[in-house]
């Protein structure tokens, strides 16, 4: 089962096969109940640069400084969630949701 904030390599092909090539890290960020009714999940990208936009969010993952990069969301297919490679940590989801909050609010 998909959760929020579980982190995913998806598949970027033009057409999802069972080998991809062309793979990226990114966070689900997409609520659970969504993601248990849905054959579609909202993503952001993890990145390892960051372009100190106040819409990317620094992370601590896989023992290194990452960003999540909430101005760049993407509504993806399950099928393209290639394979789990974690999930944020409770700092990295309370900071992401905080920005979250702030970019969708008036």
């Amino acid at each position: 089962m998909v959760n929020r904030f579980d982190v995913y390599l998806i598949n970027l092909d033009e057409r999802p096969s069972n080998d991809p090539k062309n793979t990226r890290p990114a966070v689900v960020i997409s609520p659970d109940e969504l993601n248990r009714n849905v054959d579609t999940v909202i993503i952001a990208p993890l990145a390892s640069t960051n372009a100190l936009y106040p819409t990317r969010v620094a992370v601590n993952f896989l023992n290194s400084e990452r960003f999540v990069i909430l101005d760049q969301l993407r509504t993806v297919d399950s099928s393209r969630l290639a394979k789990k490679i974690g999930t944020l940590d409770a700092a990295g989801k309370a900071n992401s949701l905080k920005v979250l909050s702030e970019l969708f609010s008036e």
